[in-house]
């Protein structure tokens, strides 16, 4: 009777086992962001207006710290001709320059990280209602981001669908 019970069981156990098995679907996938933001054609464009901008500015500042060098170098070759108090006050006109060329660059490159954060998360906030409507479309229950991915296979990745259709529905960001 022990024996009996056991067998029944273990039996439905294993049939249920076995139906779950034939049940499930794999219903976890990954994308990678990071080939999102660099691929799609929206964040392309933003990378390579913020690159662009980004190498602009430098050039424009490195013309100017060139400029304050010459100014430097006349100053010191001036030394001897001026006064004290005139040599002190060119010397302070120019490290005044210097500073607020300094404070310029900050500002420009916090700008230009800021533009690029805000254009991540406006690319971000585009993608999302791309995902979940992929998602239901294709019965997927957990999309997870393939940095968070430590081994998958390269079926379960949705990266590039992901990124069809968001070349489709979102051509620019519109950085100036």
């Amino acid at each position: 009777m022990i024996i009996k019970r056991k067998l029944i069981f273990l039996t439905i156990i294993f049939s249920s086992l076995f139906f779950l098995n034939l049940n499930a679907q794999n219903t976890t996938y990954f994308i990678d962001f990071k080939k999102v933001l660099n691929e799609s054609k929206a964040g392309a464009e933003a990378q390579e207006v913020l690159k662009k901008k980004l190498e602009t500015e430098t050039k424009k500042f490195q013309k100017q710290e060139s400029e304050l060098r010459k100014q430097e170098q006349e100053i010191i070759s001036q030394k001897k001709m001026l006064t004290n108090d005139e040599f002190k006050k060119k010397v302070e006109a120019l490290r005044k320059k210097v500073a607020d060329l300094r404070k310029k660059k900050q500002q420009t490159f916090t700008n230009i990280s800021k533009t690029r954060s805000e254009s991540k998360q406006r690319l971000l906030k585009a993608v999302k209602p791309i995902i979940r409507k992929y998602m239901e479309e294709n019965q997927i229950k957990i999309v997870l981001d393939k940095g968070a991915v430590l081994l998958g296979e390269s079926k379960l990745e949705i990266t590039s669908q992901i990124i069809d259709i968001l070349n489709k529905e979102l051509k620019s960001l519109n950085i100036k």
